[in-house]
């Protein structure tokens, strides 16, 4: 599998990802190792995963199998912190919650460090400036690698990351953002993908498949073994079940049947190759799932393609967002 830079640094990460998000809760150890065997053999390396992923048990899971079946330095370990099971604050991005995280997320991993570590959403009760310390923090003290920040707004990733390169040689570049992204959810295109590529952090697409939708399972019926019929996943799914996603779903399907493809593999290529893109996330069942999304890698889509789901999925830009002139 092709390795891209992240963003403007020196670390390098297999263009897809693997996701870890149902680890330990719907997915099975069996399973888990099945993927990650499968997603090794292929090349892959950025795994990601979570501090809340299952309530920690996707980070225990994913560091029992981690020496046992794939060497640790053959994997890029992505996680997360700041999400907290508290209704009146969901987001905790203090210097201690944010450090003690870390070293919880580290123990269940059975690791000294990890790769990669995200502020898993913006916090606005705590100084960014404080929330940004600690990341520092952890890539000083050698506990991370690298460090960026999940779910932030374009004025938010751009003060952020603004601010660590005001101090060179004193505070941690940003690496990467991680954001929903795919054809069914371009709304980063708008803010946060210019200030990504004009800052040199690079962007970690979720749910690169319309959770779920853009595979084309839920055209006619919702499958019983689908995430849209689980009990606390089809509230996930549902605002891709509409008309307009419906739409974009009939042309990822039209533009495969002329390439003689899959619509799973359309629309991973097309969000795998968007400026700025490091590498999407994956998450997949099971391995058959899995190597299903990872035959992409052969998949380069005509240019006469991408214009076409460019133009039937195109969002709503209007002032301030571009040329203002133009209105």
């Amino acid at each position: 599998m092709e390795q891209r830079h992240l963003g403007r640094t020196g670390l390098r990460v297999s263009r897809i990802g693997l996701g870890t998000l149902t680890w330990g809760r719907d997915t099975d150890e069996h399973d888990a190792a099945d993927m990650l065997k499968v997603f090794w053999e292929a090349g892959g390396t950025l795994v990601d995963t979570a501090d809340v992923y299952g309530d920690g048990e996707s980070e225990y899971l994913l560091g029992q199998l981690v020496e046992g079946l794939v060497p640790r330095r053959d994997l890029i370990i992505s996680t997360k912190a700041g999400s907290v099971p508290d209704p009146d604050r969901r987001f905790d991005g203090s210097r201690g919650h944010l450090l003690s995280a870390l070293d919880a997320s580290l123990a269940r991993l059975g690791t000294d460090y990890v790769d990669l570590w995200h502020v898993h959403a913006y916090d606005a009760g705590t100084p960014l400036e404080e929330t940004l310390h600690a990341l520092d923090l952890a890539v000083s003290s050698g506990r991370a690698r690298y460090a960026g920040v999940s779910n932030f707004c374009g004025w938010q990733l751009a003060k952020a990351a603004t601010w660590q390169l005001a101090a060179p040689g004193i505070r941690t570049r940003l690496a990467s953002t991680q954001m929903e992204y795919s054809l069914l959810q371009r709304g980063v295109e708008r803010e946060v993908l210019p200030a990504a590529l004009d800052l040199g952090v690079g962007l970690l697409p979720s749910s690169p498949l319309g959770r779920g939708v853009l595979t084309g399972k839920y055209r006619h019926a919702t499958p019983a073994d689908s995430r849209g019929a689980s009990e606390h996943l089809a509230p996930f799914v549902a605002p891709y079940l509409d008309e307009t996603a419906s739409s974009i779903v009939d042309a990822v399907q039209t533009a495969a049947d002329g390439l003689a493809s899959t619509p799973l593999q359309v629309a991973l290529a097309w969000v795998r190759d968007r400026p700025g893109v490091a590498a999407p996330i994956v998450g997949a069942r099971n391995a058959r799932q899995l190597t299903a999304a990872l035959s992409v890698e052969a998949l380069t889509l005509p240019d006469e393609i991408c214009r076409a789901l460019d133009d039937v999925s195109a969002p709503l830009h209007r002032y301030p967002d571009h040329d203002w002139s133009t209105l």
